[in-house]
């Protein structure tokens, strides 16, 4: 580990570790008995590079990647300092060079400061993030795509040109449904009736919203933070929790993020192994709470790996 001076403009300090989690590049996948009795199937895997931007529960990622001896290595930024309106560039190369980054870190906004943006809509991004959707609905087995829109007068224009994206991409997946809804509606029916939705796709500021109400209807907030979240661009992925951590013991939500994390470095084998232990110990109750530690959900999981 070594230390970064601190920049002014940043008021920060970065620091950096290299933590290695998989120690052989073979690894037994499975076992079948035969008449001549058992037959091993082994894979060599490569260890793939993750930037991991520290926080309060990236350790107990680190302590469950290593238990599974997952073919991943973190290289880990911690970040000490507020007021950062942007991330160190050594961060922002760690990103650039890896192509995947693991996020602890929560957002910390200046007291009194109120952050305002405008996003710009263009046809291409709209293509993209519709193609995308049902590209995701297509692999994931799903069999409804909705997208969400607000075609009032501030944002007719926009939403119009999301909406020709998303009805003419629809055209080349005739095997999912496809339905449009507002974001008024769309809120009210995700409170009553959740089941309702299968896929979802709309413009970041609708998401932001839709985000948090699926946070307090799956269990969010003093329930228990258990939402993962992923940010992809065409070369990049961002992986984090959705939402505010309240509880800042509860490792699941960044758990569940890194289930994503794995199938994304293509590694689904690793993927279900940790997603199967972690709906054990959320139906068995041991999702973390005020009275359950961090080391506590993380032995938990551990414990039920297969």
């Amino acid at each position: 580990m070594y230390g970064r001076k601190q920049r002014p403009h940043l008021n920060v300090v970065v620091e950096k570790s290299v933590t290695q989690t998989f120690s052989t590049t073979q690894k037994n996948l499975s076992s079948i008995t035969t008449g001549s009795g058992i037959q091993t199937r082994s894979a060599t895997y490569l260890a793939r590079p993750v930037t991991v931007i520290h926080g309060v529960l990236t350790n107990a990622v680190e302590q469950v990647m290593d238990a599974m001896h997952a073919p991943v290595y973190f290289e880990t930024y911690y970040i000490k300092g507020k007021n950062m309106n942007h991330l160190p560039r050594e961060v922002v190369d760690s990103i650039r060079k890896n192509k995947v980054c693991l996020n602890g870190r929560e957002h910390e906004v200046v007291p009194g400061v109120i952050q305002s943006f405008q996003v710009t809509m263009t046809k291409f991004w709209s293509d993209r993030i519709a193609k995308y959707a049902f590209e995701y609905a297509k692999l994931s087995k799903r069999k409804k795509v909705t997208a969400v829109h607000n075609k009032g007068k501030h944002e007719k224009l926009a939403d119009s040109f999301f909406l020709e994206s998303c009805q003419e991409v629809a055209k080349m997946y005739p095997s999912i449904t496809y339905n449009e809804i507002g974001i008024d509606k769309c809120c009210l029916q995700l409170v009553e009736k959740p089941e309702r939705f299968d896929v979802i796709v709309t413009p970041n500021l609708y998401g932001n919203i839709i985000a948090n109400i699926a946070v307090g209807i799956a269990g969010g907030g003093n329930n228990g933070e258990i939402i993962p979240g992923g940010s992809f661009g065409s070369e990049y992925a961002i992986f984090d929790q959705v939402g505010s951590v309240e509880n800042h013991k509860n490792p699941v939500a960044l758990l569940f993020s890194s289930v994503m994390m794995l199938r994304h470095l293509l590694l689904p084998l690793f993927a279900d192994r940790l997603e199967t232990a972690m709906k054990r110990v959320v139906s068995e109750g041991k999702c973390g709470n005020s009275n359950t530690t961090t080391q506590e959900v993380v032995d938990a999981v551990i414990a039920n790996l297969d």
